[in-house]
């Protein structure tokens, strides 16, 4: 064995409780009679193609269709990435050029705009002052020019759980008698099925859907959905996106789990026993952090919360997120989502367990005991003055396709300051653009990047030298 699989199977062994994705958190029974092997096999004949089906793989795709509430359902074999992209080139009525994008979402949408060629006008998130996190969207506030635009891109629910007021944006869309699609990207939200949850963007009448269902579902990981209803979105150009986009060799691993993972998003029960679990847990250890929860509905841009995502803020207790993290893992197994310097996401799946949450529970009262027992008084004041500010949207000075395609030199970071960014920065997770290429580097944005840790950083080509790729602008 390898360094890769001997380091999966370290990993293993080590014995984690998962509060990350994928969703079936290892259990073998969403598994029961597949065969990992046999099952690895090419389009044979009686097997069907994925990207011109007519046997078993549109019959697995029309049961899905029908389980979440779409016309139609497209299975991906590339991920959630795969399905933000397809959604762009799909569009038809593209002679303005322009999309409405959320400035908060996932870096495959702006991988989009570069193949599309679209250009993004921005719509900005609201930021909630307890967690300094862009959790809502005010569709109040916001001026959405549907007559000018191609299309209306929008996360829901957010990496965290919260979901805005879709049902408001479609609304207005339907009172200004507007044609222009609302393509929704709802990886996060896989699961919203039954009464537990917040309604479908299907149910709520998007036109396209992106559930990545692996991420809370039982799917295996690099497997998703693309749902379709009505007719903003032509269906020819969408099957010739996605063969354009998808490999031609798909995985009948992946496609047999997403068909499985439909039928278990059925029982609900897995998900009621967790909830109750996820009450007590607040109730015990809502004191000594900052949880988020449906207290925080209404308040900025928040229209519901999803309560299978557990988001604390450590600053109450006064000690830093990854402190935080360091004491669950070693002392207890538990495995976050993701965290940063206040905030730690622990993500529920199909998969957890009510005793998985009582394990949480009980990490994070030994915690907060922990931390009242040695005292962090000082540390709440200097982490309270450290805290991030989300910086001012960068002026986009190139399309994101005229950006890449442009001719860049590398230079040093700190020398960026008002050069056009040739790259797309990203912390990963949760991959939500710190800046797009094509905007312009701001002292905000600057001074982010120079006092980066060691994170994960996706994009980033020269985060250990401190470079960073510019577009050479002309000077004629």
């Amino acid at each position: 064995m390898g360094d890769l699989g001997e380091g999966l199977s370290h990993y293993l062994k080590q014995g984690f409780c998962s509060f990350h994705t994928p969703g079936h958190k290892g259990r073998q029974e969403f598994f029961y009679g597949s065969d990992l092997l046999g099952f690895d096999l090419t389009e044979l004949p009686g097997l069907d193609m994925l990207h011109s089906p007519s046997g078993i793989i549109a019959e697995a795709q029309k049961r899905a269709a029908e389980i979440f509430g779409a016309e139609e359902t497209f299975f991906l074999i590339n991920g959630g990435t795969v399905g933000n992209q397809a959604m762009f080139l799909a569009l038809e009525d593209t002679a303005s050029k322009r999309v409405v994008v959320e400035r908060s979402s996932h870096r495959s949408v702006m991988s989009a705009l570069v193949l599309s060629g679209l250009k993004p006008e921005y719509v900005i998130p609201t930021i909630h002052p307890d967690f300094n996190l862009a959790l809502g969207f005010d569709v109040e506030t916001q001026q959405i020019p549907w007559q000018e635009v191609s299309a209306c891109h929008v996360t829901y629910p957010s990496y965290y759980g919260t979901a805005f007021d879709l049902n408001r944006l479609i609304d207005e869309r339907t009172r200004l008698g507007s044609k222009t699609p609302i393509l929704v990207d709802q990886a996060h939200g896989s699961h919203y099925l039954g009464p537990l949850f917040p309604p479908s963007a299907l149910k709520l009448g998007a036109d396209i859907v992106l559930h990545s269902s692996h991420k809370t579902l039982s799917a295996l990981t690099q497997s998703a959905m693309l749902h379709v209803q009505g007719h903003r979105v032509s269906r020819i150009r969408l099957r010739q996106s996605l063969e354009l986009l998808q490999s031609s060799s798909p995985s009948y691993l992946l496609l047999a789990s997403l068909e499985r993972a439909g039928e278990f998003a059925l029982d609900f029960r897995r998900w009621e026993c967790l909830q109750e679990e996820v009450e007590e847990l607040h109730r015990k250890v809502g004191k000594s952090f900052r949880i988020l929860s449906q207290k925080d509905a209404g308040t900025y841009g928040i229209h519901t919360v999803d309560w299978s995502k557990i988001l604390i803020n450590t600053l109450p207790l006064g000690v830093p997120a990854p402190r935080c993290v360091e004491y669950l893992r070693e002392g207890y197994g538990i495995e976050p989502e993701l965290w940063d310097e206040e905030n730690i996401l622990f993500m529920l799946g199909i998969g957890n367990k009510p005793e998985d949450i009582r394990r949480l529970t009980k990490a994070l009262v030994s915690l907060a005991n922990y931390a009242h027992s040695i005292g962090f008084s000082e540390l709440i004041k200097r982490v309270g003055t450290d805290r991030s500010i989300i910086p001012p949207l960068p002026q986009l000075m190139l399309s994101p396709r005229d950006a890449f395609f442009a001719h860049k030199r590398q230079i040093p970071l700190k020398e960026s300051l008002g050069h056009i960014v040739g790259e797309t920065i990203s912390p990963y997770p949760p991959g939500i653009p710190l800046v797009v290429m094509g905007e312009q580097m701001t002292c905000e944005v600057l001074g982010m990047l120079l006092t980066a840790g060691e994170g994960r950083w996706q994009g980033w080509d020269g985060f250990k030298s401190q470079t960073i790729w510019i577009v050479e602008e002309d000077k004629g």
